[in-house]
């Protein structure tokens, strides 16, 4: 695939698409070539829905896995390739939908208390009251952390898009200790070289460690600190759009996901079954 391989490597970077995502695109679609052991540009629509099929039926793949392929598939043909992938009408396989873990304002305490290393619960922390991603958490610099405006900017996030969040009172106390005790000079959260940033392998080996001594037995990862920051703001009475906008989210439907976690509008509901009259014994 070498001439191809790079092809697509320089579209997908002229498009501004992020490493990752550059990554698992390249990874999908060689994947693809030697399944057939062929290049891509002397296969179509044929080869493409075999292709999905066996991941779908024989590989027994996740649905994520799933839509990565596809749409790897498509940047392929229809980027750098230029065909019409309109014109293959290949079905996108949908997608389950699945809500995804809240943490309840006590377990939240729970796993900072169980946190005790300084730097661990200062980052764990970050992440909560702001409501970030792992990978933008570990890729903040000092210059990020405006105590005057109480904000955390957040560079070039999900979108190669900047925004600004909140920067809690609380945090910027433990942000403060946490600066005195290890002096970070450019990334706040500095790796042991100091001169990159700290893995995000890092931070889930820590969360994996404190969700335990936490005694938390929901299937939780570092990224349900930012499930709960929506879904508690959401519940205090915060609206959608603003919630939007502090997580970042391209359209209000990314958002809306947080409705069907939040009980505030289920608040003084009660089940059916609390109004059924006990039924009273029969005497013999």
């Amino acid at each position: 695939m070498g001439k191809l391989h790079d092809q697509m490597k320089r579209d997908l970077e002229l498009k501004h698409y992020s490493p990752k995502t550059r990554s698992c695109y390249l990874a999908s679609v060689k994947s693809f070539a030697l399944h057939f052991n062929r290049s891509p540009a002397e296969m179509s629509e044929e080869e493409i829905r075999q292709y999905l099929h066996y991941l779908i039926e024989d590989k027994k793949v996740s649905q994520a896995a799933i839509s990565q392929t596809y749409s790897a598939l498509k940047f392929l043909y229809e980027t750098t390739l230029k065909k019409d992938w309109s014109g293959f009408r290949i079905p996108r396989s949908k997608m389950e939908k699945r809500l995804p873990v809240v943490l309840s304002p006590q377990e939240v305490w729970a796993i900072f208390l169980a946190t005790r290393n300084l730097k661990h619960r200062a980052i764990l922390m970050t992440i909560y009251s702001a409501g970030l991603r792992v990978g933008e958490v570990v890729h903040l610099k000092v210059s990020d952390i405006d105590s005057q405006r109480m904000v955390i900017r957040v560079e070039q996030s999900k979108g190669a898009k900047d925004r600004y969040t909140l920067l809690a009172q609380r945090v910027l106390e433990v942000l403060r200790d946490y600066w005195r005790a290890y002096r970070p000079k450019e990334w706040l959260f500095p790796g042991q070289a100091a001169k990159g940033p700290l893995s995000v392998s890092s931070v889930q080996r820590v969360f994996g460690k404190v969700l335990h001594e936490a005694g938390i037995k929901k299937r939780a990862t570092v990224h349900t600190l930012r499930h709960s920051f929506a879904t508690h703001l959401l519940e205090a009475g915060t609206d959608l759009y603003h919630i939007q906008r502090l997580l970042g989210h391209a359209t209000p439907k990314t958002t809306a996901v947080y409705l069907h976690l939040s009980r505030k509008d289920l608040g003084g509901v009660r089940s059916p079954i609390d109004f059924l009259e006990t039924p009273e014994k029969p005497t013999s």
